[in-house]
């Protein structure tokens, strides 16, 4: 039976809700065009984690409130440290979503509008999958104000090209959805408006799927990006066997053999 919808607990910087088997995180500082305070970062990240701790959330959406997904790091706080160990700390905070992202078992799908720019983009491209409105401008814009968008950087590396990465970086430009969506750094481009709804329905596509497949999948895919080849086919092979052993595998097997493939709400568990 699917879960019932939920509300989590409150937050100061964001906002969570589930609805059946889609756990949902909102930026929720409109005022600030939901930069990454100090807050912000650590909210988001313990969202992250509640969310795949949770056996009911088989797939997460985040999005931006108000006019913007994510226009990058709270520059106010900038004048708040002093030495290098201090900003070090400070840069950590914000960049720990990243690290959660891809070590985290269950697939997280941006919904994005308005502007996604610096830790914004690197939102972006960490997350598994990317539904972005029309009319949206993304850029690694750090450069227009002293910085340059190294944390950012990280996750951009494994959505485009060098080549178009360094064009993002070194330039501080912004680009459209649809020279995203051709540079392969976002999924789909959606009229404005509609990319939240257009994320959650892809969220609840891949929430119908075997949760164990789907986990053990994801897990699996960012373990063996960073093997070289041979090593990543022994890896998969391993993985795979193991995935073979559990109770979806058996039972999903089973039903697709018996012309009755399992639905959502028919997943035994690993």
């Amino acid at each position: 039976m699917t879960p019932e919808s939920t509300d989590t607990p409150a937050w100061t910087t964001i906002e969570t809700s589930r609805e059946g088997y889609v756990g949902r995180i909102t930026l929720d500082r409109p005022a600030s065009l939901n930069t990454f305070s100090t807050d912000l970062a650590a909210e988001l990240d313990d969202a992250l984690t509640s969310f795949d701790e949770t056996d009911a959330v088989r797939a997460i959406v985040v999005d931006g409130a108000g006019k913007a997904f994510s226009a990058g790091i709270d520059l106010t706080e900038h004048a708040d440290f002093e030495t290098k160990d201090e900003y070090e700390a400070w840069v950590a905070v914000m960049e720990e979503p990243f690290r959660t992202l891809t070590k985290m078992r269950t697939p997280v799908v941006a919904a994005v509008h308005g502007h996604a720019a610096a830790n914004g983009i690197g939102l972006l491209a960490a997350c598994d999958l990317a539904v972005v409105a029309e009319g949206t401008r993304m850029g690694a814009t750090a450069p227009k104000v002293g910085l340059f968008c190294m944390g950012p950087a990280v996750p951009l590396l494994s959505s485009v090209t060098r080549k178009r990465c360094l064009e993002l970086l070194l330039t501080g430009d912004l680009i459209d959805a649809e020279t995203a969506a051709e540079w392969g750094l976002v999924n789909r481009v959606v009229p404005d408006g509609d990319h939240v709804a257009a994320a959650v329905e892809l969220a609840e596509t891949i929430a119908s799927k075997s949760p164990a497949a789907v986990q053990m999948g994801k897990e699996a895919f960012y373990e063996m990006a960073e093997r070289d080849y041979e090593d990543a086919l022994d890896y998969s092979n391993e993985r795979f066997a193991e995935l073979c052993t559990t109770r979806d595998a058996h039972e999903g097997i089973g039903a697709f053999l018996d012309g009755d493939p399992l639905g959502a709400d028919e997943w035994p568990g690993e």
